[in-house]
């Protein structure tokens, strides 16, 4: 299992300086990734300092060698893929090929979306997810593009220089369980990354529904995509140094089938854009099993 902490992209992670001074002190305590929410404003009615997801994590890859760094997760469907394409293939060269790319519709939907004239239908979002998911893969390719879609185009188009990663850097798709067409359309990509409803964000889930959600992306696998590695990321508050209570928290997960703990505090408390209570909880270092 591997270890990462998530922060949201406002308060003081809205700062470049403080999500490079975290991811620093990420890699030198031992965890394995730094992932960052990817809103513009997430809550309309509460105003705050948010920041670009893709310049505060080219602050942290220009500050650290070694840990993994992308967005928890970035809304394709509010993007324009091939400026999504460019973001994520810069900033994999300047990491020296470190980015996971996470993706889902994003929310909430009426604030992130409606509050710019954007569609806020998700049968239609969903659609642009896909489409958008698929022009992707082939602009990271780094071959002319040629895409007549529904939502989107293109015209012999190559965009260069690639992401370092071959083919491609990692797709983790996001989604609430047990809604099933994301984890069936996780288990096309890279990875999943589950909410769960009876959870909820900062909570860790029933063990016994990370397990039936597993057996079920490995049912939906395609053929060809059966034996290649697959991530599931759950996450949740864990014990900071007590190694006994971090293994009762996170082992049953790992034995049930997940590969990543992300380390997030819950969406409600007041403690989770501030750097110092991340800075503190991220020093101690990774749950040790």
């Amino acid at each position: 299992m591997r270890f990462s902490v998530n922060v949201p992209n406002f308060g003081d992670f809205s700062d470049a300086r403080n999500v490079a001074t975290l991811a620093v002190a990420a890699e030198e305590a031992g965890w394995d990734g730094v992932f960052l929410w990817d809103h513009v404003v997430h809550r309309k009615d509460s105003p705050r300092p948010v920041g670009d997801p893709w310049m505060l994590l080219t602050a942290a890859a220009l500050a650290t060698t070694r840990i993994r760094l992308g967005t928890l997760v970035t809304p394709v469907p509010r993007r324009r893929p091939h400026q999504l394409a460019r973001q994520v293939a810069t900033l994999d060269r300047i990491s020296g090929g470190r980015v996971v790319f996470a993706a889902g519709l994003g929310g909430p939907v009426e604030d992130e979306y409606g509050s710019f004239g954007e569609p806020t239908d998700e049968v239609l979002l969903a659609e642009r997810l896909d489409e958008g998911l698929g022009l992707l893969e082939e602009y990271w390719t780094g071959e002319p593009v040629t895409h007549h879609g529904r939502h989107f185009h293109a015209d012999d188009v190559a965009l260069l220089p690639t992401p370092v990663q071959r083919p491609r850097p990692p797709v983790w798709i996001a989604g609430f369980w047990p809604h099933r067409r994301p984890m069936r359309r996780a288990a096309r990509w890279d990875g999943a990354v589950p909410l769960f409803e009876s959870a909820g964000h900062g909570s860790a889930p029933a063990v016994d529904e990370l397990r039936e959600l597993v057996a079920y992306v490995r049912r939906h696998r395609p053929d060809d995509r059966r034996d290649a590695p697959f991530e599931v990321v759950v996450g949740g508050v864990s014990p900071g140094q007590d190694a006994a209570a971090a293994r009762n928290v996170v082992g049953p997960l790992l034995d049930a089938g997940a590969t990543w703990w992300d380390e997030r505090l819950p969406l409600r408390d007041p403690r989770l854009s501030h750097l110092g209570t991340v800075l503190r909880r991220t020093e101690q270092g990774p749950p040790r099993l």
